[in-house]
Parts: C-alpha cells; sequence; structure tokens
C-alpha cells in the first residue's frame, strides 16, 4: 500500500512495510520515494492507494498539476472547509484517479492565495477581496522578476540601466537586499564571475576603483556626505567678545609647516632677556575661546573627531569659516593660547618658569618647509652671515631643541628602549614620510610620490617644540588635578599605546605627561584639553570647578573611547589610499615596474622608492632589510594587490655595499613612538 501525506509543506508519497492498529489509531512503518524511513498515522494521511506504483504516481501528478487551472478550481470549491477528495469530485469528475487526486493536492498546497490550509488535506477558499489583493501581488511580482530579468541582461552586456543611475552608490555600499535591482546586480555577478564593484565600473556605474575605496570609507563615517552645513559657525559678535579681553603679546611669531598646510594650528617665538637668555612662545591657535562644549561646532567636531588626511585632499573637522577664524596666518594678531618657558644662554630649558595664558599673537610669517628646510642646517645657524628669514630665532631653537631631545633618549634608555638618533638616521633605513603629488598630465590623472626629509634640522625644532609644549600641557592638568585626553603608552603590545583621561607616561618618548594640544583645529582631543587648559589659564586654582569636564567625567570618557576609534580608522583609510596611489604609481609606467624593495618580517617587503609594503614568499627566509630586484605587475586597483617576480637577491656584501651610498637621512623604518 502507498500512502500521500505532507512534509515540510511538499505533498510527498511513501511506501507502507508494515502496520498496525486500526481505524484511527492505524500507524504504518513507511519508505519515503528517497529512502527515508518514516512512521505515519492515520490523522497524517491524506490518500491511501495500492496501484499505480508509487513513483509513476508522483512523477504523472507533478506534470498534471501544472496543468491544473486554480481559478477554475477556486471557483468548484464550497464556500465551507473541504477536503481534497470532495473537491477532487468536483474537479475532475466521479473518477478522478491517484494521479489527478495527488496532482491536486500539490496545487492546493502550492496555492496560497486561492486557498488556505485548514489542517492535514483540508482547505478552504481565500474570500474573494483576498484572492484579488493576492493575483494583483502574483502580477507586481511577475512584471519585477521581468524587470529583474531585464536589468541583469543590460549589466552583463556592460550596460547600467539608466533608472538606477541615482541609486548605484547605495546599490553598492548600502544595499536593500530585498529589491529587484539588487537581485539583479547579484545574478548578473554569478553570470559573469565579477564582483558587485568590478561589475559596476565595468558598467560605468562607479567611475574607478578609486571611488569604491573612498566610498566604502564615506559610507561608514560621513553617510550624509562630507561638507559642512554653512550656517554653522562661530558668530562675529560672539568671536569679538572672546577675544577682547585678551591681552596683545609682545612677541613676533611665525609658523613653520608644509606648503600645502591650511589649518595653521601652532607657532613659535623667541624673546632675548636681559641676562642673555632667552623667551620661548608656543602659541596654539585657540578655537576654544568661541566653541563652547555642546554647541553646534562642539557637535560637528565631536563627530567628526579629527580632520581626514589622505592623497590628493582631506576632510577637515571644523568648516573652513571657523579655521579662517582661528588659523595663525601671518599679519595680524591672532587668539592663541601661548606657553611660555625660558632658556639660558646655553639653551637649558627653566621648567620653572612655565607659563600660560590666553591672548592675541602677532603672527609675523608662516614660513614653509619647501622654502627653507634646504637652507638651514646646523652650519648655517651657527653662521652670522647666513641669511633667512628668522636664523636667529631658529638657532636659539635649535640649541634648546637639542637638549630636550637629549634628556627625552635618557628617559627611554631608562625605560628599556634603545635611544633614538637625532638628524642622520641609519642610512639602511627606509624613508617613511611622503608627498603625494596628483596632478592632471594630457587629460589623466599622474601621481608622483616625493620623500620628505625626516630628522632635518627644521623638521626637529617643530617637533622637539610641539612634544614639549604637549608634555607641559599634560604637566599643567595632572599638576591641578584637572582631567584631560592623556596619550600614554606603557609597556609592549597592540594596546600600549593609548589615550585616557588620567595622567600616565609616555615610555615611548620619555614623558611623564603627554597630552595631545598643539592642533585644536585637527583633532578633537587637543580641543578638549584646550578647553580644559583655557580654564586654568583663567582661573587658576579654582580651574575645576569651572572647566568643561569635572574629575571621572563619563562623557570625558566616552570622547577618548571615540575618538582612539574614529582616529585607528582615519588612519587606515589613509594607508588604504596611499596604497592605492602606490600601486597606480607602479601601473602609470606601462603597467608594470622594476623596483628595489626591502625585506622586512615574514615573507613582508617595502619598495625603497615608495610606501608599498608586498608580501613576497621568496624572502621570507632571509634576513631583516635584504634587498631583491623585483617586477612588479598585474596591478589591481580594486583589491589593492600586484604580482611580483623577483629578478635578484642581493648578498649582503653587495647590500652593505649599496647602503654606504644611500641618502643617509632616511629615517628608520621601526614603528615610531606614536
Amino acid at each position: 500500500m502507498n500512502l500521500v501525506y505532507e512534509e515540510g509543506g511538499d505533498v510527498k508519497i511513501a511506501i507502507v512495510q508494515s502496520a498496525s492498529g486500526a481505524g484511527d489509531t492505524e500507524s504504518w512503518q513507511a519508505t519515503s520515494l528517497s529512502g527515508k524511513k518514516i512512521k505515519l498515522k492515520a490523522k497524517e494521511v491524506w490518500v491511501r492507494f495500492d496501484k499505480p506504483e508509487a513513483q509513476a504516481v508522483m512523477d504523472e501528478a507533478q506534470l498534471l498539476s501544472k496543468e491544473i487551472d486554480l481559478q477554475l478550481l477556486w471557483d468548484c470549491a464550497p464556500e465551507e472547509e473541504f477536503s481534497l477528495i470532495d473537491v477532487a469530485l468536483e474537479y475532475f469528475g466521479a473518477q478522478a484517479s491517484i494521479p489527478q487526486q495527488v496532482a491536486l493536492a500539490i496545487a492546493l498546497q502550492g496555492a496560497p492565495v486561492f486557498f488556505r490550509r485548514k489542517g492535514r488535506g483540508r482547505f478552504q477558499r481565500a474570500p474573494l477581496e483576498q484572492l484579488q489583493a493576492g493575483l494583483a501581488a502574483l502580477e507586481r511580482k511577475q512584471k519585477e522578476l521581468e524587470q529583474q530579468a531585464l536589468w541583469q541582461q543590460a549589466l552583463v552586456a556592460g550596460q547600467f540601466p539608466e533608472v538606477l543611475k541615482s541609486s548605484a552608490h547605495q546599490l553598492l555600499f548600502s544595499p536593500d537586499k530585498n529589491t529587484s535591482a539588487y537581485k539583479a546586480l547579484i545574478a548578473a555577478c554569478s553570470q559573469t564571475g565579477e564582483s558587485p564593484a568590478q561589475l559596476m565600473i565595468r558598467c560605468s556605474a562607479i567611475e574607478s576603483p578609486l571611488a569604491y575605496h573612498q566610498g566604502l570609507f564615506l559610507k561608514d563615517y560621513f553617510p550624509n556626505g562630507t561638507g559642512h552645513n554653512k550656517s554653522i559657525g562661530v558668530d562675529q559678535a560672539s568671536y569679538e567678545a572672546a577675544v577682547a579681553e585678551l591681552p596683545l603679546a609682545s612677541v613676533k611669531a611665525f609658523s613653520i609647516d608644509d606648503a600645502g598646510t591650511t589649518e595653521i594650528d601652532d607657532a613659535l617665538s623667541v624673546t632675548e632677556l636681559a641676562d642673555g637668555g632667552h623667551r620661548v612662545g608656543i602659541h596654539i591657535a585657540a578655537p576654544g575661546l568661541a566653541i563652547a562644549k555642546d554647541d553646534q561646532l562642539d557637535q560637528v567636531a565631536r563627530q567628526r573627531m579629527s580632520t581626514v588626511y589622505f592623497p590628493g585632499d582631506k576632510i577637515t573637522m571644523l568648516p573652513d569659516s571657523v579655521i579662517k577664524q582661528f588659523s595663525l596666518d601671518e599679519g595680524a594678531a591672532r587668539p592663541a593660547l601661548s606657553i611660555y618657558v625660558d632658556i639660558d644662554a646655553a639653551g637649558v630649558v627653566n621648567k620653572d618658569s612655565l607659563q600660560m595664558r590666553a591672548e592675541m599673537v602677532p603672527m609675523a610669517a608662516n614660513l614653509r618647509l619647501e622654502d627653507l628646510e634646504h637652507l638651514v642646517s646646523d652650519e648655517s645657524l651657527r653662521d652670522e652671515a647666513a641669511s633667512y628669514p628668522f636664523r636667529k630665532e631658529l638657532a636659539v631653537l635649535w640649541k634648546a631643541a637639542q637638549l630636550l631631545h637629549a634628556g627625552r633618549q635618557e628617559k627611554r634608555v631608562a625605560n628599556g628602549l634603545r635611544p633614538e638618533q637625532l638628524g642622520a638616521v641609519d642610512p639602511n633605513a627606509l624613508a617613511r614620510d611622503f608627498y603625494f603629488e596628483v596632478s592632471q598630465v594630457d587629460g589623466a590623472e599622474r601621481i608622483d610620490i616625493i620623500p620628505r626629509q625626516r630628522g632635518s634640522v627644521l623638521d626637529t625644532i617643530v617637533a622637539e617644540w610641539m612634544i614639549f609644549c604637549n608634555s607641559a600641557s599634560g604637566h599643567l592638568l595632572a599638576e591641578h588635578g584637572l582631567p584631560g585626553l592623556f596619550r600614554t603608552q606603557k609597556g609592549w603590545g597592540p594596546m600600549r599605546t593609548r589615550m585616557q583621561t588620567t595622567p600616565g607616561p609616555h615610555e615611548g618618548l620619555g614623558l611623564d605627561y603627554y597630552a595631545w594640544c598643539t592642533s585644536p583645529l585637527r583633532r578633537y582631543s587637543d580641543l578638549v584639553n584646550q578647553w580644559q587648559l583655557i580654564a586654568l589659564a583663567k582661573h587658576g586654582v579654582t580651574a575645576k570647578m569651572v572647566a568643561p569636564f569635572p574629575p571621572r567625567d563619563a562623557v570625558l570618557m566616552g570622547i577618548a573611547a571615540d575618538f582612539e576609534s574614529s582616529y585607528q580608522a582615519y588612519g587606515e583609510y589613509q594607508d588604504r589610499l596611499e596604497k592605492y596611489w602606490c600601486l597606480r604609481w607602479i601601473a602609470q609606467e606601462g603597467g608594470s615596474r622594476t623596483v628595489y624593495v626591502r625585506h622586512l618580517k615574514e615573507g613582508m617587503s617595502r619598495v625603497e622608492l615608495v610606501p608599498l609594503h608586498i608580501p613576497i614568499p621568496e624572502l621570507a627566509t632571509h634576513p631583516r632589510m635584504t634587498r631583491a630586484q623585483v617586477v612588479i605587475a598585474d596591478v589591481d586597483l580594486l583589491q589593492l594587490g600586484a604580482g611580483v617576480r623577483v629578478l635578484e637577491i642581493e648578498s649582503p656584501a653587495k647590500i652593505a655595499e649599496d647602503v654606504a651610498e644611500e641618502n643617509v637621512d632616511k629615517p628608520a623604518e621601526d614603528e615610531s613612538p606614536e
């Protein structure tokens, strides 16, 4: 005997092996057509039959079910609940065969728009209103499937449907996976073997691999776009009121930045003292004087957390109008938070002379590294005949900077770290700082990647005095019990450098305290610390009572965590785009390039001329800094990969010989303290 039953929504047939019981309690041990052993009870069985053979019945029923007119079946069915046998007699007549009954069961089970399932083998026809709504939905679904098929064909052919162009970015970066457009895209990708990004670039829906990398980042961090609301800014009356009470500093300050810097956060000044010493001023742009905690500008800055830098462009933390108001541009007095410290004739810093005040600082000049760096050297600073802007001031700053650096190195050694070399660096090292210049040549983009000198006199002057400023700021906050965002480094491991709201040492820099404060136009951490320092400058020992963030403030702790997360993500994005442009640099000379690489560790190497890291398994067993000549080809700008073929691995003797001819100003590849 054979039994018709339902399992998992499908009508099936099983062949009885044995039976037990009788009537309503009868049950069977049976085998399904797929070979599965099952047990069925009388109430689970729809139809019983001996002949024809079970598989033949199912094969015929599958074909017959497709010919059943569901509308006619609905018309034939009674209003009340009915069984399969009842409606089979109405539809096929009194002589309905077993295959016809099974076909009808399959049709009823698969037509929820027409019939409701009321139990095993029992149904009720849907009300007319619901049937009409269901049929309309089916018609819409059919049209959607037809449209999806047309879109799929167009995408495979390399044509992006016009109606989808306005939503192309959303389709790629934030798709609704239930839409026909997304289903057509995925189906087309399955047909062509491409990724969605590859297919959309081929169809010109996405401009380039660069647009893809940018879109991924913007989706997560700037979903509403990178522009600032033009209505948000510092009210002019509020600005004037904030700076009106500030005294005018008796200094001539100057900044030192590269030509592309538009947010000039910091400047220096040197004033001669009667005893032969000098007073050094470190002047930091002071947007914190006019931006208040929780106001509109604060909310903008807190949401962004930092300016985002990447080759060819940047996304600023603050609106351009605010940057223009507070940037330390030359030609006028600018509001600043200044830290002053006295140094003697030998350049020794008197830390007890530390002063801090908010004031208007006359900006005499914005010096540019490109114009000055090649002129400034230890020799020229000692040469009275040398002529370039602020030579005497730079000589004073350089003498003290060397002593500041030496003092930090003593603490680094005490912390178990090796001292960092000042000025000229290990000639076996790779350049770490680069300037990416993207230009248009004959209608095409061209990338030039230029190493920037690290460890120069100007570089050291700026670095040491900004480190001193951050250290002094951290010391002032800690001394007065004010919380802030302290940059700490202790121990080893991936989390050894972190942001916290309580003071702590930065072992890598050789400092007891370190709080970022020199870039308030570019980093939210610095703006937060500036608020705390302004409260200290204005109120002294009572600062804790009026500072925006009191001790153990939960909001400040949240800011520290959010800043750390955003700053890391922005850095990763910058690295990603730098890798993209490095690969563009490789490919722009005919698709491949022969270059020299240096092995770093575990098969990962770096191209000497640009900051491109690539895996080369052949070098995995060789010592660190082993040099090899390779051909890089088959650049994939979407996956950011390339094929590498090793031409020659140099012997240690050859490496040493070539190293002697390299630029001695290249800094070490080792990770910096930050």
